[in-house]
């Protein structure tokens, strides 16, 4: 791995019992970018913190392409200066007074002058802001401020580069775009990075790697598609998209075990419990809100509590007769009341159970 965190805890002075970051570990491959997602205070920010220097861990060790930057059992704390890592802040935290050049220019002292241009000509063409470069930031837009805040951070070729919230000032939608071309620049440079962020979408616009922080512990650290649909835990499962854990009933049909709910029985060939792995074959089963599918012809029928439009489709909150409720994506020209009913059925493609939930 080139970065590699083991068992990384951090604690704060006075703080309370439980540290703020426990036992994490993680590695990331070279050029890999890796994103930390969670609530508020669950310790994302404080583990990257810990990754630059800039808090030293209570416990475990940090390397960084096979060098050590942090060792608590060998009493080893390199300074943040001294560990080749880029960062970028929420703030951005460019200097008001330098113009654009300038800026990008600050961590290059002590280069020759020829390659301080030269440095300085790639990141700007690197961000397509080579036009601004007399500019200052209180001249440029959000968006612009924060490819600046890339580009200062990218000119002196860190190993690793850290992001904390940096689309957080932003509008939804230029987050969302800004965030890709982030990755765009991080992909063209070959450079690894960890973002701490606390918007789903920018991580999955942006991580090749994500990892769900929940109490200061690493619930899952896994690529996206894998958190969707097969995540570790419940709280990964609950935290990660829209859905709902339903009562279900794990039973031997003819051809394997499967998973019966109010909806039917769900199949997933290899990955359905069996039969005994939970008390009295009990279990809650997560269903997404693209695992329900309106169909009229179905026989099972929900009411509408809830709606919430999306543009190109409703969240409905929908009930079934027995009280159970349910979270289904559904293309906005189907537009029905509140307080209809309509017919749904299961899609499930991924069967995810856990263990009965007490009411």
């Amino acid at each position: 791995m080139f970065l590699q965190v083991d068992q990384v805890s951090v604690r704060y002075a006075g703080g309370a019992v439980r540290a703020a970051v426990h036992e994490v570990s993680l590695g990331l491959q070279r050029g890999q970018i890796g994103a930390l997602i969670g609530p508020s205070g669950c310790g994302k920010t404080s583990l990257l913190r810990a990754v630059a220097g800039l808090e030293r861990p209570a416990q475990g060790r940090v390397q960084l392409d096979g060098r050590t930057l942090a060792d608590l059992a060998g009493g080893m704390h390199l300074p943040p200066e001294a560990r080749g890592i880029g960062m970028v802040f929420q703030d951005y935290a460019l200097f008001p007074h330098l113009s654009v050049a300038q800026n990008i220019l600050f961590g290059l002292h002590g280069q020759p002058r020829a390659r301080q241009q030269e440095r300085l000509a790639q990141m700007l063409d690197l961000v397509g802001l080579a036009a601004a470069a007399g500019r200052y930031p209180h001249q440029l837009s959000g968006g612009q401020q924060q490819r600046i805040a890339l580009a200062r951070a990218l000119a002196p070729q860190p190993r690793l580069l850290l992001l904390d919230e940096p689309f957080s000032s932003l509008d939804v939608d230029l987050r969302e775009r800004l965030a890709q071309e982030v990755r765009a620049i991080l992909k063209q440079t070959v450079t690894t990075a960890l973002l701490v962020t606390h918007d789903q979408l920018e991580a999955f616009a942006i991580g090749d790697v994500i990892g769900v922080m929940n109490h200061g512990s690493l619930e899952q650290w896994d690529d996206a598609y894998t958190l969707y649909h097969r995540p570790a835990t419940r709280f990964v499962a609950d935290f990660i998209g829209h859905g709902v854990f339903a009562p279900a009933q794990v039973v031997q049909g003819p051809a394997g075990p499967v998973v019966r709910t109010a909806l039917g029985d769900l199949i997933d060939a290899g990955e359905s419990p069996l039969p005994g792995a939970y008390p009295q074959d009990e279990c809650d089963v997560l269903l997404r809100a693209d695992d329900i599918v309106h169909d009229d012809e179905a026989p099972v029928k929900a009411q509408i509590m809830r709606k919430a439009f999306r543009g190109s489709e409703f969240l409905y909150t929908l009930q079934l007769a027995s009280g159970e409720q349910l979270l289904a994506h559904v293309p906005s020209h189907h537009d029905h009341q509140l307080g209809e009913w309509i017919g749904i059925r299961a899609q499930v493609d991924h069967v995810v159970t856990f263990a009965r939930q007490p009411l």
